[in-house]
């Protein structure tokens, strides 16, 4: 069935890369939040003792530099990986959506599960959480790199219909250091737009409730501040991940002419969505 494209099938300037992941996520937004927002409060349940034995004061977590730098530093990097591999995993299905979202054709949510590919999806989540660990724990420079080259790993993988986790992460950094690696930057642009939103987010809505309950027991944030997190991540991870599927796409336009191919199958009255399939 066909329907309005929600993606622009030409190159984007920075400004409408990332309006066009704001119109995937809204086009699928239940099942993108709903699986980022258990996603999310899975990280939570992970990250929250290791805040408590870092001895870490909320709802910041600053470290202290004299005392508890170690701890804390272990904290952060496993929070990075667990961001790096949750994005990872949103993307598969943001990559699924993209293409119906490009072609302008209605698809049902759920029939895009199966588009999702969770055996190399998995295979590369893994692959990622193992390089951006020691990345981030040896020097956040390294994990840097790692997260804005192989961020469109699984995207390729559900749109681009790769063979496999690894032809998936080359194409990723095959793709991004394009154009003098526009994507690299951009996405690590939106993954620092989208830092400071959650971080505001997480601290602000803390904040707000502490100047005005003054009568609910004194541990209340060790629940509410997992709680407000997790909610600002949801969104998060899941615009990042279209992010990643959008970029995937306008790479794609820009470098090997896909909206030519889709066009001009059209204009052959073949089907358009074979111009998506990379073959390798």
């Amino acid at each position: 069935m066909q329907a309005p494209a929600a993606l622009p099938m030409r190159v984007m300037t920075v400004g409408e890369t990332l309006d066009a992941a704001t119109a995937l996520l809204r086009a699928r937004a239940l099942p993108l939040l709903s699986l980022a927002a258990v996603l999310a409060g899975v990280e939570q349940l992970v990250l929250t003792p290791m805040r408590a034995a870092a001895g870490v004061t909320a709802p910041v977590f600053l470290p202290d530099l004299d005392d508890n730098f170690g701890a804390w530093w272990l904290l952060a990097t496993t929070g990075f990986t667990l961001e790096t591999a949750i994005i990872a995993v949103l993307g598969a299905y943001a990559g699924a959506a993209a293409g119906p979202a490009l072609l302008g054709r209605s698809v049902r949510h759920r029939s895009l599960w199966r588009r999702t590919r969770p055996f190399p999806v998995l295979i590369v989540v893994l692959i990622l959480a193992l390089l951006t660990w020691p990345a981030a724990f040896f020097g956040l420079l390294p994990f840097i790199f790692l997260y804005g080259l192989f961020g469109l790993a699984t995207p390729a993988l559900t749109l681009d219909r790769v063979g496999g986790p690894f032809r998936a992460l080359g194409r990723s950094a095959s793709l991004t250091v394009r154009e003098g690696g526009r994507a690299l930057w951009i996405r690590l642009l939106g993954y620092l737009v989208w830092f400071a939103v959650r971080f505001a987010l997480g601290t602000g809505w803390t904040a707000v409730t502490t100047m005005f309950v003054t009568t609910v027991r004194g541990d209340w944030l060790d629940y509410a501040i997992p709680v407000a997190y997790a909610l600002a991540n949801t969104v998060a991870y899941a615009a990042l991940a279209c992010l990643d599927a959008v970029l995937l796409v306008e790479t794609r336009i820009r470098t090997e002419g896909l909206d030519i191919a889709i066009n001009r199958r059209r204009s052959r009255g073949e089907d358009e969505a074979a111009a998506l399939v990379v073959v390798r």
